[in-house]
């Protein structure tokens, strides 16, 4: 692994909050808000999500809701716009939607359809990839926009869940492996 890498995990091993339980009986939530407090380790985090993929995107997504957090250092690392993939009804305009599991429920996100021009590259950052479905959903509403996955870039991927089946053949990229 290289220095860079080893930084921005051993930040991750450091302040990652783990709660067990929440947000039901089962899950074992890991909590990146300590992360985000940490000047140096948010800086960290986010060089580790955007190196794999420099020069290869136009802007970066982020899924709701600490994606947007990711997303946002992220751009303005590289230099880029930022857009906002959300839960239902929280966007003004025109949207395309998608319905999606999770490990606990369901939901619907939503992209506006009119966000960026048709073929725009985009890497979706986010902090967890657990089962799936909501990477999955991101994707699939990229591509109902007529915009291009650059990549997929998560601070933890939960292998246990195998969740990274549902990406395809997107670039796909994780910090660490838990």
């Amino acid at each position: 692994m290289p220095p860079e890498s080893r930084a921005a995990s051993d930040a991750l091993d450091r302040l990652i909050a783990v709660i067990p339980d929440f947000p039901s009986s089962g899950i074992v939530f890991r909590d990146l808000t300590p992360v985000f407090a940490d000047t140096l380790a948010l800086r960290l985090v986010i060089d580790e999500l955007i190196a794999p993929f420099a020069g290869t995107f136009d802007v970066v997504a982020g899924v709701e809701a600490r994606g947007f957090v990711l997303a946002a250092a992220a751009a303005v690392i590289a230099g880029t716009g930022v857009v906002m993939i959300r839960k239902a009804g929280k966007l003004p305009r025109a949207t395309v939607s998608r319905d999606y599991q999770l490990e606990y429920g369901s939901a619907t996100l939503e992209l506006h359809a009119d966000e960026l021009p048709e073929g725009t590259r985009v890497l979706v950052v986010d902090d967890v990839l657990a089962t799936g479905g909501t990477l999955e959903a991101s994707l699939g509403l990229l591509g109902d926009a007529g915009l291009v996955a650059a990549g997929v870039s998560v601070v933890l991927q939960l292998e246990e869940l195998q969740g990274r089946a549902r990406l395809g053949d997107v670039p796909f990229h994780a910090i660490q492996l838990t």
